[in-house]
């Protein structure tokens, strides 16, 4: 089981697989069992954002067990939260916002 951290611009936490645009991110989706999962929304411009990823968990049903959002973009926190709120199973856990900084360092320190 992997965390990804999807992210075009910020430091990839240690103990993450980075994935630095939603193809990437959706691959990985796809092919991994994922245990967190923490979304930019922002990806670079004209580009996919973390929304694009978010559609692409709620059409295929592949939910990582946490997910947070560390964006800084507001309104796309409240779309990607809103969009996962309706139809994430009760077994994943959603966060509306980053990781603490607990949660970082023990991931890094088992690394």
């Amino acid at each position: 089981m992997i965390h990804v951290y999807l992210d075009d611009y910020r430091t990839c936490p240690k103990g993450f697989v980075l994935a630095s645009n939603a193809e990437e991110c959706k691959q990985l989706l796809d092919h991994s069992e994922i245990e967190i999962l923490s979304l930019d929304y922002d990806l670079g411009w004209a580009q996919p954002t973390g929304y694009e990823v978010v559609r692409h968990i709620v059409e295929t049903g592949r939910y990582p067990k946490h997910i947070y959002l560390h964006t800084s973009s507001a309104a796309g926190r409240m779309q990607m939260y809103h969009t996962l709120s309706l139809s994430a199973p009760a077994e994943t856990k959603l966060h509306n916002g980053p990781m603490p900084d607990a949660l970082l360092h023990e991931i890094a320190e088992k690394v």
